[in-house]
């Protein structure tokens, strides 16, 4: 039996980066090493290069990662997400998960896609990327470049699904139904916000502050009263099968209710993927000609099964994150026959860099350099590079 892609974070060791090739350790030298590494000529059928991206590619756009120098393993040696089957089974793990989220929802909500994500664009434009399968929940690959297919690998943090029932509604909608049932809780977002306590992402400002924040909008607060929180049902389960659903006086769920607890449309850590998406991811590494990988430790065992099963095909395989990666020593085991690259720098410079050499060899291919587009901030992302409504890649 096949085994199924499951969100299951790796918590070994990570080995040190080791620069392929040697002089890709400069700007220069990566710029140079991508290049040759994306230009090189296709096999029969014109395939192109597949990009894995993870939650480093993220980071300028001011959201937290797993694994990096402030990362949230890294800083937060406590932290353990929640797992689907306790929030399934669970309403006080609801309670905490919603009432964090609520806490972190503002500004994951006003993140914009940063000039990495704009210079992924770029590369498919100039045909040298054909699609990208994404670990990330944001939606920046989408909205950066809806024209470039993504597929969202671990679902989206913009809706949430009914487990009951399927339906899917907006994640900005919910935030106001919960902003709704809980007022004093209202009431402290705003103070935040205001203060700007949620506005830093330097890892000692927020503890100084009593906040720890974790990847994909969670925020913790220590010792809060997360029993007091509040979670609406869901709207068509209540329309179409009132009977199974029970609601206090304000319209918050009950464990009385048989029905119409909201999940958000991500892939929860021990949660499977579904298998049109797995045949999906699969199948772009499979007639792909190589593989990039972008600002993943590939940790969990979803992505790191698919950079393992490029180079089960014998495809090179690239890797650009800070810090160690899971088994990259067997995806550069023999360099020179793989004709593999690994760097270590930031993204959100080594891609616009990438992309503006590339123009300067081919400046007929219509695409203009990244470092000038107008709106683009290297360090925090732009807002007006983003749209306002994305869809999940079909």
């Amino acid at each position: 039996m096949q085994k199924s892609f499951m969100r299951i974070p790796y918590t070994g060791p990570l080995p040190a980066p080791r620069i392929v090739p040697r002089n890709a350790n400069t700007p220069l030298g990566a710029v140079a090493a991508l290049a040759d590494f994306l230009g090189a000529a296709p096999p029969p059928g014109g395939a192109s290069t597949v990009i894995l991206s993870g939650a480093g590619i993220s980071v300028a756009s001011g959201l937290a990662d797993y694994r990096g120098a402030n990362g949230t393993y890294t800083q937060n040696k406590t932290y353990r997400p929640i797992y689907f089957h306790e929030f399934v089974q669970s309403h006080e793990a609801r309670k905490r998960y919603w009432a964090r989220s609520f806490l972190g929802w503002p500004n994951l909500h006003n993140a914009r896609p940063n000039a990495a994500h704009l210079a992924v664009g770029r590369l498919g434009e100039m045909g040298l990327v054909s699609s990208v399968v994404t670990q990330n929940v944001d939606s920046f690959h989408p909205a950066a470049h809806p024209a470039l297919p993504t597929l969202e690998l671990h679902g989206y943090l913009r809706s949430l699904v009914c487990l009951t029932c399927g339906t899917q509604q907006p994640r900005s909608a919910f935030q106001a139904s919960l902003e709704a049932l809980n007022p004093a809780w209202a009431a402290f977002l705003a103070r935040a916000l205001a203060s700007g306590a949620l506005a830093t992402e330097d890892p000692a400002e927020r503890r100084a502050k009593g906040m720890k924040t974790n990847p994909d909008g969670d925020v913790d607060l220590p010792d809060a009263p997360y029993s007091t929180f509040r979670y609406p049902a869901c709207a068509a389960c209540a329309a179409d099968t009132p009977a199974r659903i029970a609601t206090d006086a304000d319209g918050g769920w009950t464990p009385r209710s048989s029905a119409g607890v909201l999940k958000p449309a991500v892939v929860m850590f021990g949660e499977s993927i579904s298998p049109s998406v797995k045949a999906a991811a699969e199948h772009a590494v499979d007639t792909a000609a190589r593989v990039l990988v972008l600002g993943s430790s590939l940790a969990t065992y979803s992505a790191w099964r698919l950079a393992r099963r490029a180079r089960a095909r014998g495809l090179p395989v690239g890797i650009v994150n800070l810090g160690g990666v899971r088994g990259e020593a067997d995806f550069f085991a023999d360099e020179r026959a793989g004709g593999g690259v690994r760097v270590e720098m930031r993204l959100d410079e080594l891609l616009p860099r990438l992309v503006d050499h590339l123009h300067l060899l081919h400046p007929h291919a219509g695409v203009a350099g990244v470092a000038g587009v107008a709106g683009v901030d290297r360090g925090g992302g732009s807002r007006d590079a983003c749209v306002d409504s994305v869809r999940p890649a079909q």
